[in-house]
């Protein structure tokens, strides 16, 4: 089943694999087994946006946050946020311990909406992504992590600062975190050293603009440690009995999601 190797695919992922089975189970109730699901819960794509909190005013401060998260089950996240600021401020406050939630940071490519649109040939973004991961977060502890990030036209996928960013992501052991298509999902692989075979991938949404479920077990089935995060991707995980059609995905158009800046919001 397409949703087992979807989840269960790699154990060198266990944090990863364990987010995507809490979004699967925390949004919606897909199956009977989500439904009866009330264990804690990682979730694996959290933005805290400027437009949340500019770490001085905003209608979601950190104990708001928080206090959401336990109320929901959340017991870690992945957080990657435009500017960095929201991450590092929800992984060195004590807030964050008080509450039990544990924050794995990524290293998101975004100082402003400008950035969606030019990161893979910005050389500043590399720049940028070296000496934050080398300064690691305030509270001491080492970013995770690269991303979110998008790919509109998968062709940018060959772009000169994404190549750097991706064989940099396999050099140190991150993570990345990537909003994109399935043929863009083959050229990041390609401009890593092992060609993909010891890339770590979270596929964002697992897909844009609604990537087949054939096309997605394809992929996971030649990338080792390429996994498919499952929130807003409906498609993959409601096929019935043994025999029964898969579940259609509607077609997106291809534009930014508008970010709220909680990760729960649903995308605009």
């Amino acid at each position: 089943m397409l949703l087992q190797k979807t989840l269960m695919k790699n154990v060198a992922l266990a944090p990863v694999r364990a987010a995507c089975i809490a979004i699967t189970l925390g949004v919606g109730g897909i199956s009977a087994q989500a439904a009866d699901y009330t264990g804690p819960l990682f979730d694996a794509h959290l933005h805290y946006n400027l437009e949340a909190w500019d770490g001085q005013t905003g209608p979601h401060p950190p104990a708001d946050v928080l206090a959401r998260m336990q109320q929901s089950g959340v017991r870690a996240i992945v957080a990657n946020s435009r500017p960095k600021d929201g991450t590092q401020l929800l992984a060195s406050s004590p807030l964050t311990r008080q509450a039990g939630v544990a924050v794995v940071p990524f290293i998101r490519l975004y100082r402003n909406r400008a950035d969606y649109d030019s990161w893979f040939k910005d050389e500043t973004i590399f720049t940028m992504v070296q000496a934050e991961f080398a300064k690691g977060t305030p509270g001491g502890g080492a970013y995770k992590g690269i991303g979110e990030f998008h790919l509109y036209d998968s062709a940018n996928a060959n772009g000169p600062v994404a190549k750097k960013l991706m064989a940099f992501a396999e050099e140190k052991d991150l993570a990345v975190l990537a909003h994109v298509d399935g043929s863009a999902i083959d050229l990041l692989m390609a401009n890593t050293p092992s060609k993909g075979q010891k890339a770590k991938l979270i596929w964002a949404h697992t897909g844009i603009s609604g990537v087949p479920a054939e096309r997605v077990d394809a992929l996971l089935a030649q990338y080792p440690l390429l996994m498919g995060e499952l929130s807003y991707r409906p498609g993959l995980t409601c096929s019935a009995a043994p025999g029964a059609p898969r579940c259609s995905y509607p077609a997106r158009r291809r534009r930014p999601r508008r970010e709220t800046g909680c990760g729960w919001c649903p995308p605009g």
